[in-house]
């Protein structure tokens, strides 16, 4: 069993940047704290363990230091003073940071994920060099990983990690956080096809995934269907022998540090200062990165046409826009710069005057405590990205209103208009909107400002960023656990070999034998499944043993079969349980059945065949089966889910049983299934060893009549009455070849 509680394992942070960035200042290397949400938040979360436990907390934050150095000596110096803060660097060149960071990072994924589909570059060079950066990181983590670590993999840059660290070390715990948004299918098809399974594929690698919102993660979810088609349930995904889950872990805010800097005397002094300059006016605050997706020239538009509809607020209000420097050598940020500064001059120059500025701009850095006296002091916070992961600008801004007034305006585009509904929201690409909320958030009464802000100020503090990173730990640590139940069941060495040994010894044995998907791969229609020379040489060799009795479960019609399998010593069961086929090789009924029922619900699967494309009507002697295998992967399951219910309906007065399988429903005369089936053979003496095998939910019937010393197994990990698990067909012919060469001994 795995400890729970992280402050006993050591954690392995990885990101693209270190907490900490190296900058060179007249030839020697110098630290200063990295800026940005994820490091802040992360390192409130490390400080709360360290309050928690009162031990220094054992983790390592592996990411690039922000300097490229080549000289091996340096690395090694700088390895050495950074372990110290429990930082360890992946060093970079220069083409690597041009061709990774600048390029794959922000020339593809970030406008891409940003619905800015048009800005992207899809240069090969620069996806071979997010995979060798990727690898790099792969590298590092694999030198100083131990055991017990727990490995949390954080952004867009890191995509492919989670597989590669996977592949290194198949049982270590891995979590994968995205701090930008997940776009929408249509948006993430964009990518070349092999860029975006490979992206899909290292993302599943991660035992947890997390997203800022549940809708973000719903688009991951149908981006793995429609594309590498796994479907889900309630998040979970079963992805080859591993259960992974995806889910919504809202990135929170160090709720305290901001209320606590308020009463500091920093604060204050910077808010005396600014105040000194604003007295009068009413203050509309704008601080942001230098980025497209920030919708900043949406913003003074809106602006503009605020003062323009409103001239009675001219002179009593001021825009107070602060553009935080970002990219500066990118040419497209320089574009940006120029036209924000384009615009703030011609709104001045349009509405002001000597004695008032209708925008107050500056482009520059904040410190810490001049932000927080900023936001103290703001009327109005003015929030309105094009598009944004989470936007923690509008938490700290709601935060900061100790006295809970203030009003905040959001853009229905950002994250955090999830979890802060009491604002007024906007859409950011309509002036209307934009200046219709300025007005009404000036003129909203103080009580209201309270009532919204007071909501707003207690969910921030419930789920802070601690709680945030204690969740997504303990999911993370919680789904692990789970896998690690099912592993329990998978058919190791050792299992194997006393199943094997068992069989040996037995005089007696009985095989039951489930077909499509576990001795033969499932196919576009059942036509094409058809058994291999493989499976038919092995099976003929399991069957000519006198101590063998091999009976194969399907729900093939007895026609399919026969032709299949008549000439093979084995025993038949077709429609499962409907028809079986006799010692002297006739075909009988165990029971009688009628087909009467068929004329009438065939009409139904028929016009839902219609309605779905791709999907088709298979009639047996006493069944009728709906496939849909071919359908579109969503669209398939939202009619089977229709079809069953109107079944449901249609039958409630028919002897008639309807299953929802593996891509097909089936109606089917009522009395018959695999388990009824297989007490026919279990109530025979003398079997000392029992084997059965079967993929479907339809074969828990069977699963569910064997006694409990029989070798269940299910094909696929999920939850089953069967003892053990395998992953696949070619694992149960791998063990099929075994039993039947021990028939030979």
């Amino acid at each position: 069993m795995l400890a729970r509680n992280p402050s006993t394992r050591r954690l392995l942070i990885v990101s693209n940047r270190l907490p900490v960035t190296v900058v060179e200042k007249e030839g020697n290397l110098k630290f200063r704290r990295s800026a940005g949400g994820l490091a802040s938040g992360i390192n409130a979360y490390l400080d709360s363990l360290k309050k928690a436990s009162g031990t220094t907390t054992d983790y390592v934050w592996v990411g690039w230091p922000g300097i490229t150095i080549d000289d091996p000596v340096l690395r090694d110096d700088l390895r050495s003073r950074l372990s110290k803060d429990h930082t360890y660097p992946v060093f970079l060149d220069e083409e690597d940071v041009d061709n990774f960071y600048h390029g794959f990072c922000n020339e593809i994924i970030w406008p891409l994920f940003h619905y800015f589909p048009s800005y992207g570059v899809y240069n090969k060079e620069y996806w071979l060099s997010y995979k060798k950066v990727n690898e790099l990181f792969r590298d590092v983590i694999t030198d100083i990983m131990q055991p017990d670590d727990i490995v949390w993999i954080h952004d867009y840059h890191l995509m492919l990690l989670p597989r590669l660290v996977r592949e290194a070390a198949p049982n270590i715990p891995i979590g994968f956080f995205l701090h930008t948004p997940f776009p929408s299918y249509e948006i993430f098809r964009l990518l070349p096809s092999k860029w975006r399974k490979e992206i899909l594929e290292g993302l599943l690698s991660a035992d947890l995934s997390g997203y800022h919102t549940h809708g973000y993660t719903q688009y991951f979810l149908r981006c793995v269907l429609r594309i590498l088609g796994y479907n889900h349930h309630m998040g979970q995904i079963i992805v080859r022998d591993r259960i992974v889950k995806a889910r919504a872990f809202p990135l929170g805010i160090d709720f305290q540090r901001f209320r606590d800097t308020i009463n500091d005397p920093r604060t204050k002094k910077k808010r005396d200062e600014f105040q000194k300059e604003l007295t009068g006016l009413k203050i509309v605050l704008s601080v942001d990165r230098l980025d497209y997706t920030k919708g900043i020239i949406n913003r003074l538009q809106g602006y503009e046409l605020f003062l323009k509809e409103n001239p009675e607020w001219r002179e009593n209000v001021t825009l107070l826009l602060i553009v935080v420097p970002s990219r500066t050598g990118v040419e497209q940020y320089a574009q940006m710069k120029k036209q924000i500064e384009e615009v703030v001059g011609r709104l001045n120059g349009r509405f002001g005057n000597i004695g008032w500025t209708p925008i107050m701009y500056q482009y520059r850095s904040l410190s810490f405590h001049s932000l927080v006296a900023l936001y103290s002091m703001s009327d109005v916070a003015l929030v309105t990205p094009l598009r944004d992961g989470m936007n923690l600008v509008a938490k700290e801004y709601v935060a900061s209103r100790r006295d809970q007034t203030g009003v905040l305006i959001l853009s229905e585009m950002a994250g955090a208009s999830k979890e802060l509904g009491e604002a007024i929201l906007i859409n950011p690409n309509s002036e209307e909107e934009i200046a219709d909320a300025i007005k009404q958030a000036l003129i909203m009464p103080e009580e209201a400002q309270k009532t919204r802000n007071r909501a707003m100020q207690r969910r921030l503090q419930r789920y802070d960023v601690v709680r945030w990173a204690e969740d997504f730990i303990n999911e993370l640590l919680a789904t692990k656990e789970s896998q690690m139940d099912l592993i329990a069941k998978i058919l190791d060495a050792r299992a194997r070999n006393q199943l094997l040994e068992d069989f040996k010894k037995a005089r007696k044995r009985l095989l039951l034998l489930d077909y499509d998907g576990t001795l033969v791969p499932f196919a576009r229609t059942p036509e094409e499944a058809i058994p291999a020379e493989r499976l038919l040489a092995i099976l003929k060799r399991l069957a000519a043993s006198p101590q063998n009795e091999v009976v194969l479960i399907s729900g093939r019609d007895r026609k399919t079969l026969e032709n299949w399998f008549g000439p093979l010593q084995v025993r038949l069961v077709a429609e499962h349980g409907a028809w079986m086929k006799g010692e002297d090789g006739e075909w009988y009924m165990p029971r009688p059945l009628s087909a009467e029922w068929k004329p009438g619900v065939r009409p139904l699967l028929d016009m839902y065949a219609d309605r779905l494309p791709r999907s088709f009507v298979e009639e047996k002697q006493f069944s009728l089966v709906w496939h849909y295998r071919a359908a579109d992967p969503e669209l398939g399951p939202a009619r089977a889910k229709e079809l069953v219910d109107s079944l449901v309906d249609f039958t409630a007065n028919i002897d008639v049983q309807i299953l929802q399988g593996n891509k097909v429903v089936e109606v089917r005369s009522g009395g018959v299934d695999k388990g009824s089936t297989a007490l026919y053979w279990l109530s025979q003496e003398g079997f000392a060893f029992i084997f059965a095998v079967g993929d479907d939910w339809t074969d828990e019937d069977l699963f569910e009549v064997l006694p409990g010393t029989a070798y269940s197994i299910k094909v696929g990990i999920s939850r089953s009455r069967a003892r053990f698990y395998l992953n696949d067909y070619r694992q149960v012919l791998q063990l099929l070849k075994q039993l039947a060469e021990l028939s030979e001994v």
